[in-house]
């Protein structure tokens, strides 16, 4: 069994910073890509940004220039630097892992991200 444990979502003022962390842990291996998705009020889920276990990172147009993603291999962890923060950022930031020879893939239960104008 994989967790996905996430930290660091809040409430921020336009403008601000906030620091994502996720952590896997369970039954994982093989680790190919992590990264974080979100998702608005009505809306579909979306990816915000992933890096792959080389260090290769795939970011969402909307937050390019203002988010950095990054991991650290040895704890199976994956962060998400927030900042310039806007209200539109605003929604549930969810962690994700694909790993193993069939790329199962994982999710974490989320974490609010509330920014207000």
């Amino acid at each position: 069994q994989v967790q996905l444990v996430e930290s660091g979502g809040g409430l921020v003022q336009a403008g601000g910073s906030l620091r994502l962390s996720c952590a896997a842990s369970g039954s994982i291996f093989s680790i190919v890509a992590m990264g974080w998705y979100r998702q608005a009020p009505g809306k579909q889920r979306e990816l915000v940004a992933s890096i792959t276990n080389g260090g290769s990172t795939n970011y969402a147009d909307s937050v390019k220039g203002r988010f950095t993603i990054s991991r650290d291999n040895a704890k199976n962890a994956v962060y998400l630097q927030m900042n310039s923060l806007k209200p539109e950022d605003t929604a549930v930031y969810y962690c994700n892992v694909v790993w193993g020879n069939n790329r199962y893939t994982d999710w974490g239960r989320g974490t609010q991200v509330t920014v207000s104008s």
